[in-house]
């Protein structure tokens, strides 16, 4: 399973924490397949995008270059409501 540019953090912790995530969802938020996008203050972008399989939504964090994977969970505190 490939995901693409990402940190050494996502390769050696966030997969290893995660291994339910699937590199189409990754492509998705890469590709602006999303409910919301947002420019931390240290110029990260955070991504939020629905997951009807699981039911769920998954934020996926960006360094600043926007293709670069740093993290990646489901949001528990994220509904429909917040979009």
């Amino acid at each position: 399973m490939t995901f693409g540019k990402t940190t050494r953090y996502f390769r050696e912790l966030v997969l290893k924490k995660r291994p339910y995530l699937r590199s189409e969802w990754i492509e998705k938020a890469r590709l602006g397949e999303v409910v919301k996008r947002e420019v931390q203050p240290d110029g990260r972008v955070r991504v939020w995008l629905y997951i009807p399989e699981e039911d769920k939504f998954l934020r996926v964090v960006f360094l600043e270059d926007g293709e670069t994977v740093h993290n990646a969970f489901f949001d528990r505190s994220y509904s429909r409501r917040r979009r």
